[in-house]
């Protein structure tokens, strides 16, 4: 793996940095926020618990082989300590490449504090209860 740039910046720089990225499918500048451990977890809406580099880029990369995703983050709840930052948000998500209607989703992003600055180390999102699953590489809104 290469090298991963220095952010000295907070979980919330790498937090915006993260939607960014997607909403770029800018699959590298992605990948470069998540911490160098094999035991980081990324859990997309209605799929599968992907574990390490390899398995997460490629939920990713299968995301966004259909264009960019706009996902805007509101109603953030974060606790924070030396070395952990949990955030649970909402995340409007809508596709950038159709008109397909918003949807809802809820998402806990964990950071860790590590030697390269803070990293991600888990991306869970869900469909908030009531609404169906999403099939992320079916559907019209993915993420």
């Amino acid at each position: 793996m290469a090298a991963k740039k220095q952010l000295n910046g907070s979980a919330d720089e790498v937090e915006s940095a993260f939607y960014d990225a997607i909403s770029r499918a800018d699959l590298d500048a992605l990948m470069a926020l998540w911490a160098e451990d094999e035991e980081i977890v990324c859990i997309h809406p209605g799929s599968t618990r992907q574990i390490g580099h390899a398995a997460i880029r490629s939920s990713w990369e299968a995301i966004f082989e259909r264009g960019s995703v706009h996902i805007h983050p509101v109603q953030l709840h974060a606790t924070h300590n030396l070395m952990t930052a949990v955030h649970s948000i909402i995340e409007e998500v809508q596709r950038t490449n159709d008109g397909a209607q918003e949807v809802h989703i809820l998402a806990t992003n964990i950071y860790v504090k590590t030697p390269h600055g803070w990293r991600i180390a888990m991306h869970h999102a869900s469909v908030a209860s009531g609404k169906p699953p999403i099939d992320l590489f079916k559907a019209s809104v993915l993420h």
